[in-house]
């Protein structure tokens, strides 16, 4: 493993990563980093969870001149989910470099709060393309001072049919930029848009294979008839905590997640039709542990990073290997135990013999058991939220004051607090969680009285 000390990184920027606890660079980031730092374009096939985007933050960070009030970096992200978290972590890895302003541009809210923010003009912005069209046509974004241009999640971007946007967008942008295309996924589109965007990249391509000593592998060959009831067998005699379901459209989606709600489980279905606030709210309830089955397709999971996810399940067998090993690698991750169960029929043995040629191994075969009085596992925390949020500067700390304070509260039965702009999530225990609802609603947070409210069951 290589450090970070070993970049050629400007002070502020190593006292960045010290900050958070970066020490040694991931696969992607060792392979990207040392030409994206000498200004090289870079196309990269990087997973979730790799380590992407601090590789590409550092690269927009080192290139950024601060003293200049110009708009130097873009990053286009799918969705307003992906461009929060990685405008996190460039605000993270920017700490210690003086008056840096990172914006957040995303569609699903109003336009006029984002032409206020540009009045005053940001260094890097992260945003989805829509949005940033919208902004470039209306002369709102000016693009001419950009220097390193990053597109994550590429094919996602083009699954989601953005391709005409983002050759818009560029078009706007200055032909001696660096441009950074990082993919899940390598299909030929992928590659015909660096051909057609990036000068002599730097071509990456990291083999996604799960660590053989944290995930363990069971198929299962049912019959279409015993799908939904072997599913719904195996989370009985496993048990998870969390798992991930993944089917390979939506409406197998909903239906599957309708299976499961039917028979009580704590269940959300995650499919491309949500509005930006019902995936939100989807993903916040699900990392916080207020469900404990996600239903999802793969091209509405991406973006999707918890970092304890025990299990995943291929209600549908994927399309192709590098699709598989990309769900499963969802588990088992930063040397925690996963397991990745997957549902086989007998006309798939094609598709399950070209995942064992990709292991380079046998695959374990099992029975799902069918026999079981096993009621589901309730899902530990429910999820509160709260319509205040950065914007007016509210803070986990006075959310966990307000319930362990006047609301008598114990901390322990306080989960996972999530800030954004305007709302604020809380996840409380499931005992706990109707006093905490009744003394928020009777009281006030910061002095004064706020919404609060309960989402789902």
């Amino acid at each position: 493993m290589t450090e970070f000390s070993t970049l050629a990184l400007i002070d502020p920027l190593q006292r960045g990563l010290k900050e958070v606890g970066y020490g040694q660079m991931t696969p992607v980031q060792a392979s990207s980093l040392p030409a994206i730092l000498a200004g090289r374009d870079v196309v990269a096939q990087a997973r979730t969870g790799s380590g992407k985007t601090a590789a590409f933050a550092l690269g927009l960070l080192s290139a950024l001149n601060a003293t200049s009030s110009k708009l130097q970096g873009l990053v286009l992200c799918p969705t307003r989910e992906l461009a929060d978290q990685v405008s996190r972590e460039i605000r993270r890895l920017a700490r210690f470099i003086p008056n840096v302003k990172v914006l957040t541009l995303c569609g699903g809210v109003p336009l006029r709060p984002h032409l206020a923010s540009l009045s005053h003009e940001p260094n890097i912005v992260v945003g989805t393309p829509g949005r940033i069209l919208e902004l470039i046509q209306k002369e709102a974004l000016p693009l001419k001072a950009i220097r390193v241009l990053v597109l994550d999640e590429a094919d996602r971007m083009l699954d989601m049919g953005f391709a005409d946007d983002l050759r818009s967008i560029l078009e706007a942008t200055p032909t001696q930029r660096q441009t950074l295309l990082f993919s899940a996924t390598m299909p030929q589109s992928i590659r015909e848009i660096s051909r057609e965007l990036q000068r002599d990249p730097l071509d990456i391509t990291l083999h996604i294979e799960p660590d053989e000593t944290t995930i363990e592998q069971t198929f299962f060959e049912v019959e279409a008839e015993q799908k939904l009831a072997a599913l719904e067998a195996l989370l009985l005699q496993y048990r998870p905590e969390s798992a991930v379901v993944f089917c390979n459209t939506r409406e197998d989606v909903r239906a599957v997640a309708g299976e499961l709600a039917a028979h009580d489980f704590a269940v959300l279905a995650l499919h491309g039709e949500l509005d930006q606030r019902e995936r939100e709210e989807m993903l916040v309830r699900f990392a916080n542990r207020s469900c404990t089955v996600l239903v999802a397709s793969d091209v509405a999971a991406r973006g999707l990073d918890i970092t304890d996810l025990p299990m995943v399940i291929n209600f549908d067998l994927a399309t192709n290997a590098d699709t598989h090993l990309h769900r499963i690698g969802r588990t088992g991750r930063a040397g925690r135990r996963g397991v990745a169960l997957s549902l086989c029929l007998s006309r798939e043995s094609n598709r399950a013999k070209l995942i064992e040629d990709c292991l380079g191994e046998p695959l374990q075969w099992a029975k799902p058991a069918f026999s079981t009085d096993s009621t589901p596992l309730a899902a530990p925390f429910v999820t509160l939220a709260v319509d205040a949020g950065r914007q007016q500067k509210l803070r986990p700390g006075d959310l966990l004051g307000a319930l362990t304070g006047d609301a008598g509260i114990p901390a322990a039965a306080v989960g996972k607090i999530d800030v954004f702009p305007t709302r604020t999530y809380v996840a409380v225990a499931r005992d706990w969680h109707e006093k905490a609802l009744q003394r928020l609603r009777a009281g006030k947070i910061k002095g004064r009285t706020i919404r609060v409210r309960r989402i789902g069951s």
